[in-house]
C-alpha cells in the first residue's frame, strides 16, 4: 500500500547550503529531551486519575503554552490508519520561547498501536539529510528552526510517509528538574560504566545549572537529576548507540515507575512545576480522553532512524539516509506492520535527489 500524498503539488527545491556556523564539537545531550518529552506526557495522563472534576483538570492543563496548527499543511498519509503518530521535540532553548529559532536538537515520534496500546518510541537522527520545503535538502533538526512545529512535522510526514498531526515540545534542562523532583529513581550502574558517568555529570551540571556529585559505586542506587542525565548520556561503553537507547529507556521507566507512587497532591505539585514548560498542540480534551488506556500503554521499545545511513561533508557534516526510499520502505513494514507497502512516487523523487547529490546509492 502506497501512501497518499499530493506529489504533483510539491515544489522542486534547489539545494540550499546555508552559511551557518559549523558542528560544535559539544553534544547535546538528546537523552534529556527524550525522557523529559515523555515523562511530561504521563505526567498529564495520570493528572486526570483522581483528580476533581472536569473543569479542575481542564484548567491545569491549560497551563500548557497551547499553539493550534493548520493540519491541511502537514502532507500527512491518509491511508496509515490504526496509529497515532504524536512528535516529540526537545529544543536548544534555554528560556520559555519555545518556537521559530530552535533547533530540535531530539526527535522522536512517539507511534501508539490504537488497537494493542503499544507505544514504539522512534528516534530520527537529528543530522538526517532530508527535504525541508522551502529550504531543499538539509538537516532535519534546522525545520523546527526555519518554521517550528507545523515545518518540522511537515517534513517528517513528507520524508518518512506518516500521519503526524500532534506534537509536543520541551526545552533543554527539563528532565534533571524532574527527576530531583521526584526525589530521585533507581538505576543499576554497572563497572563499566562509572568512569563515563562521572565525566558527564560535571557537563549536564554545567548545562542545567544543577549541582550534584559524582557516582562512587556500582550496582543498584538512587540517582538525584543530573546523574541520570549524565547516565542516559554513556554511549562509549559496549553496544555503544543501541545501549544509550536502553538507558534511556531505563530512565523513563524508572521515572514512570517513581511518578506511580506520588500521591494525587504531589502529582498535583509536578503538574503545576512542569505544565508551563510543555509547548503542544494537543489539547486539554484530547489528553483526558487518554486516561482510560493509561494502564494499557506499554513500551515495546525503541529504535534509530534511519536504519542504514552514512556520513558527507558539504558546507556541514550530514547523515545521508541510504536511500530515503528503502529506509521508508522498511520502517512501514516493521514499525506499522505494512508488509505490502510501496514507497510513493514523491518520496522516491526525494530519494533520487539525495541520491545524486551524495553519490550514495548502497
Amino acid at each position: 500500500m502506497a501512501g497518499k500524498h499530493s506529489a504533483g503539488n510539491r515544489k522542486k527545491e534547489k539545494v540550499d547550503s546555508r552559511n551557518t556556523k559549523t558542528r560544535s564539537g559539544k553534544k547535546k545531550n538528546k537523552a534529556l529531551k527524550i525522557i523529559g518529552i515523555i515523562l511530561l506526557i504521563l505526567i498529564v495522563i495520570l493528572a486526570g486519575i483522581g483528580v476533581g472534576g472536569y473543569s479542575y483538570i481542564v484548567n491545569k492543563l491549560n497551563k500548557m503554552q497551547q499553539v493550534d496548527i493548520n493540519v491541511d499543511e502537514l502532507d500527512i498519509n491518509e491511508e496509515l490508519s490504526g496509529y497515532r503518530n504524536i512528535a516529540l521535540f526537545g529544543v536548544d532553548s534555554r528560556d520559555s520561547n519555545l518556537g521559530k529559532g530552535n533547533r530540535s536538537d531530539c526527535i522522536i515520534i512517539a507511534s501508539i498501536n490504537e488497537k494493542t496500546k503499544d507505544v514504539r518510541l522512534l528516534s530520527v537522527y537529528r543530522d538526517t539529510y532530508v527535504q525541508i520545503e522551502g529550504y531543499g535538502l538539509d538537516k532535519i533538526t534546522h525545520a523546527y528552526s526555519y518554521g517550528e512545529a507545523p515545518l518540522a512535522i511537515k517534513t517528517l510526514n513528507t520524508n518518512l510517509d506518516l500521519n503526524i498531526t500532534e506534537f509536543v515540545t520541551v526545552n533543554f534542562d527539563l528532565v534533571a528538574e524532574a527527576v530531583n523532583a521526584l526525589g530521585g529513581i533507581e538505576i543499576t550502574i554497572e563497572q563499566s560504566e562509572l568512569q563515563y558517568i562521572n565525566e558527564y555529570i560535571k557537563g549536564t551540571e554545567e548545562s542545567t545549572g544543577i549541582k550534584s556529585s559524582n557516582v562512587t559505586k556500582a550496582g543498584k542506587q538512587t540517582l538525584d537529576g543530573v546523574q541520570a542525565v549524565a547516565y542516559s548520556r554513556i554511549r562509549y561503553t559496549a553496544g555503544g548507540d543501541y545501549k544509550r537507547t536502553e538507558r534511556m529507556r531505563d530512565v523513563l521507566e524508572a521515572m514512570l515507575k517513581k511518578l506511580k507512587t506520588k500521591s494525587i497532591g504531589e502529582i498535583n505539585s509536578l503538574m503545576d512545576k512542569f505544565l508551563p514548560k510543555v509547548y503542544t498542540n494537543i489539547t486539554a480534551p484530547s489528553i483526558i480522553a487518554m486516561v482510560p488506556d493509561l494502564l494499557k500503554y506499554n513500551i515495546k521499545g525503541s529504535v534509530g532512524w534511519p536504519y542504514k545511513t552514512q556520513g558527507i561533508t558539504f558546507d556541514r557534516w550530514y547523515g545521508v539516509p541510504v536511500t530515503l526510499e528503502t529506509n521508508v520502505k522498511q520502517l512501514h513494514q516493521e514499525i506499522f506492520e505494512e508488509q505490502d507497502y510501496e514507497v510513493p512516487e514523491d518520496i522516491k523523487e526525494i530519494s533520487d535527489k539525495i541520491v545524486n547529490k551524495t553519490g550514495y546509492r548502497q
